[in-house]
């Protein structure tokens, strides 16, 4: 039986998450279904050794990055506090590059994408990271366009996951490519977290509530509101998009989700402004077009009720830093 070779690179204070969110959920694939090409799953690192985690903890890799050799089904390259040493390391990005021609996929997770923009893999691709360094990504790569606000990111064969446990989303996107959405639907439920937020959704979402699997026209238009927050997102519009009545599209946000279409949309278009405040600096009237809000006062009015505080505010506490240089 052929399988699926995943190599997983880590280095010195990788992010143990970033490993794990990976692994974990490629090898309870394996175990909870039967696919006619199971992961093999391998963590490589430089000279084979121990990799000290950034939280402190060592994790054992299985292969030396110098000896592993393709073919690969993906290469998925981790993030942590070690991203900046690891991208400037050419013998690393060698490697990086080397495996990267004799895979099917490669991805990256979390700050991960620095290495692969380091080894010219994102050039010319649009590519995302965590939301704190994607400004710091922007300016030392301008051949690759960074995308601060989704969870992942599919460009062709390569794939970039933002922060952290967006690996788990981006694992269970490539378990749904390869084996179907009824295993990627069974490893969600044994990891109790959500079946799959969408890609487009905001790395910063705060949303609480997720419509089940099994009703997919609900799903589907709160897809949609989360990838085009300043479109026209108008219960009429939105019923429209699915081919129901608006009185049947509220009953069914009513059922799904507790509240009505016009509620769902303005709280995802306030917590899209709220990751476009802390993310980027621009101004409060262009957050506010790009969530759909008619000016910088509705949108403060629907900020405010939301969080309590203005968005001017906001922003002072949770505004992107400065790149480092």
């Amino acid at each position: 039986m052929s399988r699926r070779r995943m190599a997983v690179v880590g280095y010195d204070t990788a992010e143990l998450l970033d490993i794990a969110c990976v692994t974990t959920t490629l090898v309870m694939a394996n175990h909870l279904g039967t696919p006619a090409r199971p992961y093999e799953v391998v963590v490589a690192a430089p000279g084979g050794g121990p990799i000290v985690c950034g939280s402190g903890l060592t994790l054992h890799s299985q292969q030396s990055l110098e000896r592993l050799v393709g073919p690969l089904d993906t290469l998925i390259v981790s993030g942590g506090v070690g991203f900046e040493q690891a991208a400037a390391d050419p013998r690393l990005l060698g490697h990086v590059r080397r495996l990267a021609k004799e895979s099917r996929r490669v991805a990256s997770v979390c700050t991960g994408a620095a290495i692969l923009a380091a080894a010219g893999l994102l050039d010319g691709h649009r590519a995302t990271t965590h939301w704190r360094f994607a400004s710091q990504l922007a300016a030392r790569h301008p051949e690759v366009t960074v995308d601060a606000s989704p969870i992942y990111i599919r460009d062709g064969d390569v794939s970039t996951a933002a922060g952290i446990t967006s690996a788990l989303d981006l694992t269970l996107a490539f378990i749904e490519e390869d084996h179907g959405a009824e295993l990627a639907r069974q490893v969600a439920r044994d990891l109790v977290t959500y079946l799959q937020r969408p890609g487009n959704q905001a790395q910063m979402s705060l949303f609480t509530a997720v419509p089940p699997p099994r009703d997919d026209l609900v799903r589907r238009v709160v897809d949609h509101v989360a990838g085009h927050p300043d479109g026209d997102l108008r219960t009429a519009a939105l019923a429209a998009l699915v081919s129901v009545t608006p009185r049947h599209l509220t009953r069914l946000f009513v059922e799904h989700l507790g509240q009505t279409p016009g509620r769902f949309v303005r709280q995802a278009r306030t917590e899209a402004a709220a990751h476009l405040l802390a993310s980027t600096t621009l101004p409060l009237a262009s957050v506010a077009a790009k969530c759909g809000f008619g000016s910088a006062e509705t949108l403060r009015q629907a900020f405010t009720g939301r969080y309590g505080i203005p968005p001017s505010r906001y922003r002072e506490a949770h505004g992107a830093r400065p790149a480092r240089r």
